[in-house]
């Protein structure tokens, strides 16, 4: 089974992808760059967009009927590396024990010239 999920609670894909696939047993979210999907805009600084990056995964993973207690994996992309330590304050007031896998790295450019973008992989 491969189903797609989508909201409007978090932005639409801007290609061609889905917000999510839901296997039935994992469901996999798509990179979440920080745009505010009531408004459209990008908040300033890397810790508004690690939050709103959050916010949206977890507004997926909700449409799917799960949380963030439910992820297992994640991969945080970086426009700059010395953002990693304001990250990942963000990111460890939104996750708890025991905390998922997790890869982070930099790379050279992101979507809308965004700081972060965060992808998750979910345990149904």
């Amino acid at each position: 089974m491969k189903k797609a999920i989508a909201t409007t609670a978090a932005p639409g894909a801007i290609g061609p992808y889905s917000q999510a696939i839901d296997t039935g047993t994992f469901v996999y979210v798509s990179g979440q760059i920080p745009v505010n999907p009531a408004t459209g805009k990008i908040p300033e600084g890397i810790t508004a967009q690690t939050a709103q990056s959050i916010a949206n995964f977890k507004a997926i993973l909700a449409e799917a009927g799960l949380s963030i207690d439910n992820v297992v994996k994640t991969t945080v992309f970086l426009a700059d590396m010395g953002d990693f330590a304001a990250m990942n304050a963000v990111y460890a007031e939104n996750f708890t024990e025991p905390y998922p896998a997790r890869s982070a790295v930099a790379v050279k450019e992101l979507p809308k010239q965004v700081l972060v973008e965060i992808e998750v992989i979910a345990l149904r």
